[in-house]
């Protein structure tokens, strides 16, 4: 049997399919144990309404285009995690349990805020952390699983 070759490419490939999939599942979660409770307020609006272009930013608020970003964003992370996953195997530990992880630090504490998809955190509550931790390791492992899968059928 024959090593397979490294491709960023197919790895790419194989990381975009686990990302659309992972990011459904990690709405799934977020449904089935979401960060807040009834009668909780709400996340505050994405961006806010008071700043001069507020009139030009409606379109970025709207729950479609919020929506969109978010799976472009998990789409082509994961299509990035398939590429270094080519590269640097170790990446892929732990099933992709520690990439689920690296993607909370990266998503709300410092990529979304600047491209100015989120606001930075207030401090949370312990259901809010558990909610999104839980959420991005089923994101990171289903991602893997799914780009592992991906992969060995476009060998």
């Amino acid at each position: 049997m024959s090593k397979r070759t490294r491709s960023i490419a197919k790895g790419a490939i194989a990381g975009l399919v686990g990302g659309i999939v992972g990011t459904a599942v990690k709405y799934a979660v977020e449904k089935a144990y979401p960060p807040r409770v009834h009668g909780e307020e709400p996340e505050q609006a994405a961006l806010p309404a008071d700043k001069p272009s507020a009139t030009s930013l409606k379109f970025r608020q709207s729950p479609i285009t919020r929506q969109a970003a978010h799976w472009s964003i998990g789409a082509a992370t994961g299509a990035a995690y398939g590429a270094v996953a080519e590269l640097y195997p170790p990446a892929t530990a732990k099933l992709g349990a520690n990439f689920g992880v690296a993607m909370v630090a990266l998503s709300h504490d410092s990529t979304l805020p600047i491209i100015k998809l989120a606001t930075r955190p207030e401090p949370q509550t312990t259901r809010e952390k558990t909610s999104e931790l839980a959420s991005y390791i089923a994101y990171g492992v289903v991602t893997e699983t799914v780009r592992r899968i991906v992969r060995r059928m476009i060998a």
